[in-house]
């Protein structure tokens, strides 16, 4: 895990090495002034006979000075190069998770839920940066500065020194005892916060249905209860790691009890000075509170644990769908063929969503596909741009197995609009020029006119330069489907893939839509998933799925004659709107 993540420090390596040795520079000073400090005492002071030595306090000031003010400048170095190296860490690990999901295929992201990858970007990241910054500045600086200021107490009077070395063990004992129970806790509230981030995403996501239904009091009952969860854990991790500031604070206060009573008795004795006194107190100062950042940093470090494990499984996660060594660069046209193809979401032979398909799609050619809910017709179609693999079987597309194209090429030549149509923050034609960053404006009026959005964008206030919310909120249903079925078109696609995406428009704009693919994209090869009958009865062939198989193929006319499933469907249909009628 830990080389893992620090692939991401790259540019800030620098930054990052710079910080310790600051710390180490910063340590030395700080350690040579109680040294300085016992030597202006006891020679400048109490010499010369306890008349003081002005030479000596002058001479022995401006030194202190002189150091103190190195120790302010090495100080504020490595804050500074401490800051850069762990905001840039943070920077580029958020990059390199980010770019890392941009290349996972349907099955790798069914693996995370998308508040767990909110979480693990900004939560997670946050507490491994102030992790980073404290292993590269503090945990450097507390064990230097432990052995420094031993080395000088040791010089100064060693009988003393030994009262604090044998704290040790005990701050190591219990330390360790509060990494064992602490760990186990964080890395359950991390988890609980996923939970909580998908509570709000649904909650903002679905707030008109929730308005609506006048759920207000369920959502926040909702929100509270994991809400609550995440503070009794976090109540019972912070009471653990509570047990830090009383273990310290025992050990600061008996080392100094100890030390002031056997160093009473040996200035007494005439074996140890005022000044020497002054620098050992200094020093056991210095050698506890190094102690205790070392413990803080321990903390910081089993919060981070978590968190990094959790970014790690993002980062090492294995991405399914790859490019061949030689990939093909081009498709030769909009054919397909399914080759005996069984698919299961979770590679289990046993649990297979579609199940033996062979089906033959000319280019060109018009295929309606229809189906009771469950019936895998939207799985089908997602096999063919290699949005998930086969389980079993081959999909060729333009004579080529799906596989062996680049992943990019295949996506680019099938245009596909699936069933939650998705709109971005941005201006329609930001919008729509996703399906071509380059497309010019002559090229977005041809397909909103295709895909029969033309009229309701000139009746906005700014037409094409109008402002979309995110989610599309501010456009209705019909329009948004419209609006992705002209971005689609502007792919230049060879295969069109409608996945139920008119079934937000009335039927006499549906039948415009088809009417225009029919006459302006004749050579791409259209598939449409549909609901009603009315929207795929004129297409070449039309396929019934149930239970994962196809059922029956043929045109509407055959299969009105010969397909129980698809003459129950339009005749319930034709029934329901006469009924309307």
């Amino acid at each position: 895990m830990i080389r893992m993540l620090a692939k991401s420090i790259r540019e800030y390596k620098t930054a990052s090495i710079l910080t310790p040795i600051f710390v180490v520079l910063e340590v030395v000073m700080e350690v040579l002034l109680p040294f300085l400090m016992a030597n202006l005492i006891d020679y400048g002071v109490s010499g010369n006979g306890g008349k003081g030595d002005m030479d000596y306090i002058v001479k022995t000031g401006l030194m202190l000075v002189a150091v103190a003010f190195a120790a302010l400048i090495f100080g504020a170095l490595s804050g500074k190069f401490a800051a850069q190296a762990s905001a840039g860490f943070a920077k580029n690990l958020r990059h390199d998770m980010f770019y890392k999901i941009q290349d996972y295929s349907f099955s790798n992201i069914d693996k995370f839920s998308s508040s767990s990858l909110v979480t693990r970007l900004t939560t997670d990241v946050t507490n491994v940066q102030n992790a980073f910054q404290m292993i590269i500045r503090v945990a450097v600086r507390a064990p230097f500065m432990m052995i420094f200021a031993m080395i000088m107490s040791f010089n100064v009077n060693m009988s003393l020194s030994w009262t604090f070395v044998a704290f040790i063990p005990f701050i190591a004992i219990a330390l360790a005892i509060v990494m064992r129970l602490a760990h186990p806790i964080f890395t359950r509230v991390f988890k609980t916060y996923d939970k909580l981030n998908n509570v709000v995403q649904e909650n903002l996501h679905g707030i008109r249905v929730v308005k609506s239904f006048v759920r207000e009091d369920h959502e926040v009952e909702k929100f509270g209860k994991i809400s609550d969860i995440i503070y009794k854990d976090f109540s019972k991790a912070e009471k653990i790691i509570a047990f830090n500031m009383p273990v310290m604070q025992i050990s600061v206060y008996s080392c100094i009890l100890i030390i002031s009573w056997f160093a009473a008795q040996f200035i007494v004795g005439g074996s140890m000075t005022t000044g020497e006194l002054i620098s050992m107190m200094t020093y056991v100062m210095q050698i506890l509170m190094s102690l205790m950042f070392i413990s803080m940093t321990m903390v910081m470090i089993i919060m981070s644990k978590a968190s990094g494990d959790r970014i790690a499984e993002v980062l090492s996660e294995e991405i399914d769908l790859k490019n061949t060594d030689k990939p093909l660069d081009k498709v030769k046209d909009g054919s397909i063929v399914f080759d005996n193809v069984s698919f299961s979401y979770s590679k289990n032979k046993d649990k297979l969503c579609l199940k033996n398909l062979n089906l033959t799609i000319k280019s060109g050619e018009t295929v309606g596909i229809i189906g009771g809910t469950g019936s895998s017709k939207s799985s089908l179609v997602q096999l063919i741009p290699r949005l998930y693999d086969v389980t079993e079987g081959s999909i060729i597309v333009g004579g080529e197995d799906v596989r062996k194209y680049d992943i990019e090429v295949i996506r680019d030549n099938v245009a596909m609009v699936l069933q939650k149509n998705v709109l971005f923050s941005g201006t329609i034609k930001e919008n729509l020029r996703w399906g071509d960053p380059n497309a010019t404006d002559e090229d977005i009026v041809r397909v909103c006119k295709l895909a029969q959005a033309e009229d309701f964008i000139e009746r906005m206030p700014d037409k094409y330069d109008t402002y979309i919310e995110q989610g599309g909120t501010n456009v209705s249903g019909g329009q948004r489907q419209r609006l992705c079925i002209a971005r689609a078109l502007l792919k230049k696609p060879k295969i069109l893939i409608l996945d139920d995406s008119t079934s937000a428009v009335d039927t006499k704009t549906d039948k415009l839509i088809r009417r225009a693919f029919l006459e302006e994209i004749p050579d791409t090869t259209k598939i449409i998933i549909a609901q009603r009958v009315s929207s795929v009865q004129d297409a070449d062939k039309i396929i019934v799925m149930d239970k994962g198989r196809i059922d029956a193929v043929g045109t509407h006319e055959e299969l009105l004659k010969n397909n129980k499933i698809y003459a129950e469907v339009y005749n319930s249909q034709q029934k329901g709107s006469e009924d309307n009628g």
